[in-house]
């Protein structure tokens, strides 16, 4: 099978102007708090450079899903403000997006070890849908651009994030006004309009011996004109350098939109995850995302590999939730 005949059938929907466009999706996000989430940025009290590279549904499409992003966060004015840089790049057969955010957060103090942190991030992105990789079966389709459109738009995001000793929750929203851009409102650009993301996490972080710690979690994410998904996460750590975990992750139709059939399925997959402190400064992560969708047969699975390094050595605190 080969994506020419998935982009046919996307570029279908793209002249029907659907407007349900779901932004990357990473299964280790819970180590990209940024991305998610701007208020994250500082979190873990120093200068720290976290790196993902996703391939989704490899070995069975060309041009599947790749996606990269690079985060680089800090703490300033004795940590009571965070700040952020962020850069994704995203790569789905012609459709493609290069987005970049300053990530600005202040962090109130609540308590001991507890803080509030109201975050706000503004960037700006462009999208791109290269006309030349698609094929339709009339060649002579009107609709098919016949070469590469592009946008440049401006953004903003916002979110707010607290967290204790064991306990962690934040909300947050992107997209919050490149849908109100002059190229949404353009028939003849079919680049699929970014709707409003909304995200809320939360998680804790369970002691059950000295050296083995549970940390369940949880990431619900609703776009404004599409499915939610909502995945589940849990891991297990042991001692101080190794992570086990699994994810499951699910659509849900908790709210009624008039855009989406009512008998819409969802999409079940399965996550393995590792997470390994090589040393005090640098973590290696992989994960692996297992469909229980037909579109299995089509694929050899979604490979995730992250990278994080904190240029000054933290101090552990294993029940600090900056340990996650």
């Amino acid at each position: 099978m080969k994506l020419k005949l998935f982009l046919s059938f996307a570029l279908v929907l793209f002249t029907a102007k659907v407007f349900a466009q779901q932004d990357a999706q990473f299964s280790q996000y819970m180590f990209n708090g940024i991305y998610i989430n701007p208020a994250y940025a500082g979190y873990k009290e120093q200068l720290n450079l976290h790196t993902f590279y996703r391939s989704q549904w490899t070995g069975g499409l060309d041009g599947h899903p790749e996606t990269f992003s690079l985060a680089l966060d800090a703490i300033a004015n004795n940590g009571n403000v965070g700040l952020a840089l962020t850069v994704l790049k995203d790569q789905l057969g012609a459709e493609s997006t290069l987005a970049a955010y300053a990530n600005y957060a202040y962090r109130l103090k609540v308590g001991t070890t507890s803080r509030l942190a109201l975050g706000l991030g503004i960037g700006v992105a462009q999208y791109g849908l290269d006309g030349t990789m698609l094929e339709s079966y009339n060649p002579n389709d009107p609709s098919k651009p016949v070469d590469m459109q592009s946008v440049v738009v401006p953004d903003i995001r916002a979110g707010v994030y607290y967290s204790s000793d064991r306990f962690y929750a934040g909300f947050s929203a992107d997209n919050l006004i490149s849908r109100y851009m002059n190229y949404a409102k353009d028939p003849s650009i079919l680049i699929p309009t970014k709707m409003p993301h909304f995200y809320l996490t939360a998680g804790t972080l369970i002691p059950l011996s000295k050296m083995v710690l549970l940390k369940p979690s949880f990431m619900l994410k609703n776009e404004a004109k599409g499915p939610a998904n909502l995945d589940l996460n849990s891991f297990v750590l042991l001692g101080e350098r190794l992570w086990l975990g699994a994810s499951y992750r699910t659509g849900i139709n908790a709210w009624k939109k008039n855009n989406l059939q009512e008998d819409l399925s969802t999409t079940d997959a399965f996550v393995a995850l590792i997470e390994v402190y090589a040393t005090d400064r640098l973590r290696i992560g992989y994960a692996y995302d297992f469909s229980f969708n037909k579109f299995k047969d089509f694929n050899y699975g979604t490979h995730e590999i992250s990278l994080g390094y904190s240029f000054i050595p933290k101090k552990v605190r294993m029940l600090s939730p900056r340990y996650f």
